[in-house]
């Protein structure tokens, strides 16, 4: 009698030889007890079910289909997809919870106001836009259980006030670093990072979780929507009520009184049937923002706990001896430039047959590079600076200790130059831009000798929030406003300016050549009046550079020219002068 179950089959002779060859061929023992499929396996070996297939086929053989179609669905039930990278897995968030209800009403309100309020302009609309979309990410961030870090208030309190650039400033350069800085800042509030990869990932890493974002609202409104309209309809239903009482009795205030209609004119965004595509556009993109602020709020991308190699410490001799080759060659230019800024420049400038202008020009730029290549190799030393005893921290901080004095040395150079520079030729927009990027190069070189005495684990974060601090304080100069300032006193000292390029000066630069006399002045203003009178924006999208420029060209206006402008020579001179 069989020892089989009832039921089951006997096996076979042709089976059974078959079925010690398989277990023989994959190391096992024909004794040994066959195993309960698991559910979710992948189903018998590989060399087994072979087996079988071939006797189940006549003759022992089976045919091509038989053969093409058990390899494709062994090789589709075998396949595994591969594991993501070990960074991935380190620095993968947590599946956030379903958004909220406070969140959603806040991501509606940013749409919204993105649709109103910003095709007409940049001014203080961009503020009004993003105070619900930081509102949208709090809430997401609350209910994830994730607490306020200090440092995501520095990050949230600069954001915001990089975001009034735009209402204070014309200028549309300094408004678009201060708009880029002010994402930045913002997108490290919600990932609250500390080393060097995750401070430089987040600065952009929000831009990442816009997908993600609606897809996350998606899901959480689908899950809202079932069996919960008794609690959303009549929120829609009041809300609908209260738009339409708005709108009828609006209207009727304001034909009834001229005075109300102007009011509420200039408050309520003006919307055209023609302007509902760029309008739907800008509440999709506003509405998607804020959706990628708040599930970066809820679950951010850990990108601190990705673990960079540091490079192989090197020894004393190797590392030092380049360092300590730049720091005497910096010596000995330092040495000259000490000379030259104690009243060489006369014995400089007849060795080397250069004027004073071109001397300061011709190593502005240079010292420019060097300044940005000793941040290099700053940051190299430091990754294979030898780190083994006490000694070697020593070695370390005072080679570059004193790499860093004399790179500061360098900087103040290199400024003086500019100044030379600009005594000599006048200031521009790329003059005022560099010299403010060769001030920033010597903060940052600052905070690293800081960072040599008090431990750097602050140093990334603290470069950043310098970046974002001088993008700031740049727009809040008014740098259209400085250039024009230093051209008309350089005009009173010297009698020469560039009309032609003050033309092209924003609205900001309307106070400065108003001091200028005539026929300058209306040469030089003429075009900016063309452009701010012409314009007519609403107030939430009007600067404060520009508001001040109207009043002054309106009070005096940039009309009183004896004879045209172009009649005036590139130095700005009138024919009786020249």
């Amino acid at each position: 009698m069989s020892d089989q179950p009832s039921g089951v089959p006997a096996e076979n002779e042709a089976d059974g030889t078959l079925r010690k060859a398989a277990v023989r061929q994959e190391g096992g023992h024909e004794d040994a007890p066959r195993r309960e499929a698991a559910p979710g396996d992948a189903g018998p070996p590989r060399s087994s079910a072979r087996m079988t297939k071939q006797a189940a086929a006549p003759g022992g053989r089976r045919s091509d289909a038989s053969h093409g179609a058990s390899h494709g669905a062994s090789s589709w039930a075998a396949y595994e997809p591969p594991p993501p990278p070990a960074w991935v897995t380190a620095a993968k968030p947590e599946e956030p919870p379903p958004i909220g209800g406070a969140a959603l009403w806040a991501v509606l309100a940013t749409g919204t106001l993105a649709g109103l309020l910003l095709g007409d302009g940049l001014g203080l609309n961009v503020l009004l836009a993003a105070l619900p979309a930081a509102l949208a990410a709090y809430f997401a961030g609350r209910a994830a259980g994730r607490g306020i870090h200090p440092w995501s208030l520095v990050w949230a309190a600069g954001g915001t006030a990089l975001l009034l650039v735009p209402a204070l400033r014309d200028a549309g350069w300094p408004t678009f670093l201060a708009l880029a800085a002010a994402l930045a800042t913002g997108s490290l509030a919600l990932h609250g990072t500390r080393t060097w990869r995750g401070t430089l990932i987040g600065c952009v890493g929000v831009f990442g979780e816009v997908l993600p974002g609606v897809l996350w609202a998606w899901h959480g409104l689908r899950e809202r929507a079932d069996g919960s309209r008794d609690r959303w309809w009549p929120v829609v239903r009041t809300a609908g009520v209260a738009v339409v009482l708005l709108a009828v009795f609006g209207a009727l205030f304001a034909g009834a009184d001229a005075a109300f209609a102007d009011l509420l004119a200039g408050l309520v965004p003006e919307v055209s049937v023609s302007d509902g595509p760029a309008h739907a556009l800008l509440f999709v993109l506003g509405a998607a923002a804020a959706l990628g602020a708040a599930r970066t709020a809820a679950a951010p991308w850990r990108w601190d706990r990705v673990e960079g190699g540091r490079g192989r410490p090197r020894g004393r001799m190797e590392w030092a001896l380049p360092l300590v080759v730049l720091n005497a060659l910096f010596a000995v230019f330092i040495a000259i430039q000490l000379a030259v800024l104690f009243g060489g420049y006369d014995k400089v400038l007849s060795e080397t047959g250069l004027t004073y202008s071109e001397y300061a020009r011709q190593g502005f730029w240079q010292l420019l590079t060097v300044t940005l290549l000793t941040l290099v190799v700053i940051a190299l030393a430091l990754r294979w600076a030898p780190r083994g005893a006490a000694r070697d921290r020593t070695l370390v901080r005072a080679v570059l200790g004193v790499l860093c004095a004399l790179t500061l040395v360098v900087v103040l150079s290199a400024l003086r130059r500019m100044e030379l520079y600009v005594d000599a030729y006048g200031l521009t927009r790329l003059r005022v831009s560099v010299a403010g990027i060769e001030l920033w190069f010597g903060i940052v070189i600052v905070l690293i000798m800081a960072a040599g005495v008090f431990g750097g684990r602050w140093l990334p974060r603290a470069v950043v929030a310098s970046a974002a601090a001088a993008v700031l304080c740049f727009g809040l100069v008014s740098p259209d406003g400085l250039v024009a300032e230093q051209n008309v006193r350089r005009f009173e000292r010297t009698g020469q300016i560039d009309l032609a390029y003050l033309r092209g000066l924003s609205a900001d630069a309307v106070p400065a050549l108003d001091t200028l006399p005539e026929p300058q002045r209306s040469c030089a203003l003429r075009d900016i009046a063309r452009d701010v009178l012409d314009g007519d924006k609403p107030w939430y999208a009007t600067s404060y550079g520009e508001t001040r420029a109207r009043a002054v060209l309106t009070d005096r206006p940039a009309d009183r020219m004896e004879f045209p402008c172009w009649e005036l020579d590139r130095e700005g001179r009138t024919p009786e002068s020249r």
